[in-house]
């Protein structure tokens, strides 16, 4: 019943997710959200540490695209192209678009892709959709969007009911 919002993978940060693991498992192209996932909510600045990491994933040969639900088009393109990847603005996930427009632009398909975001209702449930690879960091700040935060009380809802064992008669899955 959740698996669709369960991610593959739970970090605490971009930059701890293993490049090495990521290009062993054969991903070519990473899907990545902006907002409290690469940079804090509605500001431009990345931070050194994720800067690097995402130059070490580029040295492996992965492609990198940021995809975000922001509307304003400057701030998104300001990021991307200091990170030198391409992007998707006005992304609307989880609807599937902005996802296979990503995939479009790095070459890849649901087999070698990644998605990487702070949220089960739009990164998480948008790459399952697809059947992409899906990773779940921790938000960057605690200050964002007043939507977003709205958001994060259903996604503590819905942790509780993964979490909560099925019983015994039930046929809902256990998670850990």
């Amino acid at each position: 019943m959740f698996e669709c919002f369960q991610p593959a993978m739970q970090i605490t940060s971009v930059e701890k997710i293993s490049v090495e693991e990521l290009f062993e498992a054969g991903i070519k192209g990473l899907i990545i959200d902006l907002d409290n996932t690469v940079t804090r909510w509605n500001e431009l600045v990345v931070e050194e540490k994720v800067a690097l990491w995402l130059g070490r994933v580029k040295k492996e040969g992965i492609q990198a695209c940021v995809v975000s639900n922001n509307k304003k088009k400057s701030r998104v393109a300001t990021v991307a192209d200091y990170l030198d990847v391409p992007y998707v603005f006005r992304a609307t996930k989880p609807r599937r678009r902005a996802f296979l427009e990503a995939m479009k632009m790095m070459g890849t398909g649901a087999e070698n892709t990644a998605v990487i975001g702070d949220q089960l209702f739009t990164d998480v449930l948008g790459g399952n959709r697809l059947h992409l690879y899906t990773i779940l960091v921790a938000p960057i700040s605690d200050h964002e969007f007043a939507g977003t935060k709205i958001l994060r009380m259903g996604e503590r809802v819905l942790w509780w009911l993964m979490k909560k064992p099925a019983s015994a008669n039930s046929n809902s899955p256990k998670f850990p």
